[in-house]
């Protein structure tokens, strides 16, 4: 199964063999992890229990 890279939009495979998935590289792992790191991006609310269940 193939996906876009969530960083640079390459398509990248999501097979065990890709150890960065859902990333294309570690570049891309790293550049995502310095973005949270920085709060840029931020989890809008507190987790909910229910948040863990598939409808």
């Amino acid at each position: 199964m193939t996906k876009e890279c969530p960083h640079c939009n390459k398509m990248t495979e999501l097979t065990k063999e890709n150890i960065f998935r859902p990333f294309c590289s570690e570049k891309c792992k790293l550049i995502d992890l310095g973005v949270w790191v920085n709060e840029d991006k931020k989890i809008s609310r507190p987790i909910e229990s229910e948040d863990f269940y598939e409808d």
